[in-house]
């Protein structure tokens, strides 16, 4: 029995190994941090979102995005959210992108070309007139729709603002020219050497292209100018998940209440 005792007393002292009792730093004493709005920063790896104003400019577009859902929009501006799918943008957007104007580079080195041709008496009338380009600018675009000069107009979905070419597809109904909307302007200001462009058109295209830009045109017809089921679609008009959940709950109440008075009745 004591020698038992012996080693069970040897095995409590070697589980027991001797710690240290921490002590304060006088030089450096311990400063619990706050973690709360304005006050410490948290570790880093977490998410801070909830803590960070908003700048100004993100709070109106989510403000912006929240009301364009809420309220009802009117078909003249809900006709820009029905744009071009992926397949139809692709197609449409190789076949302009033959035709991008020139940059100054490339005009002044054809200009050089003509030049030296025709001091060497090689010159033709036929070559002197420049390829056939994209073009662009609200009002050099409106005037060819005007004039009847424009084979297919594309318009960007997210001019800002709006009005600046919300009256051009009604335009281009009234003058019978196809026109499509596109995602987006950055995307048509990159085949013009531009930023951005808030719509392009094509007035002629080589012999070779002719028969694509027609199928195109008759399409885009039938998409866009002659679909009358759009121009009279009102957008918006969706509600949250809160007022949702509410309307739901004033149903079911009316459902239960006519259920009972058609019960008292019978």
């Amino acid at each position: 029995m004591p020698k038992s005792k012996k080693k069970s007393s040897k095995a409590a002292s070697a589980a027991a190994p001797y710690t240290k009792k921490a002590t304060a730093d006088p030089l450096f004493p311990a400063r619990p941090r706050n973690f709360g709005i304005g006050a410490d920063i948290m570790p880093s790896g977490r998410d801070l979102g909830r803590y960070v104003k908003w700048p100004r400019y993100v709070r109106i577009q989510r403000q912006r995005k929240i009301l364009t859902q809420r309220l009802k929009v009117p078909p003249s501006i809900h006709q820009f959210k029905q744009t071009l799918d992926k397949n139809q943008a692709t197609e449409v957007f190789k076949l302009v992108n033959k035709y991008r104007p020139e940059t100054k580079s490339q005009k002044k080195e054809r200009l050089r070309g003509l030049a030296t041709s025709k001091a060497e008496g090689k010159g033709s009338g036929k070559s002197d007139k420049p390829p056939p380009v994209v073009k662009f600018g609200l009002n050099h675009v409106t005037d060819l729709i005007e004039k009847k000069k424009a084979k297919l107009v594309l318009i960007a979905f997210d001019v800002d603002p709006l009005e600046l070419v919300m009256w051009m597809p009604a335009l281009c109904r009234k003058m019978d020219v196809p026109y499509a909307i596109v995602k987006n302007k950055a995307r048509l200001g990159a085949l013009v050497h531009q930023k951005n462009a808030s719509c392009v058109c094509i007035t002629e295209v080589a012999k070779e292209d002719s028969a694509t830009l027609g199928r195109l045109a008759d399409n885009f017809k039938a998409q866009f100018n002659d679909n009358k089921a759009a121009l009279r679609t009102w957008g918006g008009g969706v509600m949250g998940l809160r007022t949702n959940a509410m309307l739901d709950k004033r149903a079911k109440a009316l459902a239960i209440e006519a259920a009972k008075k058609a019960k008292i009745g019978v």
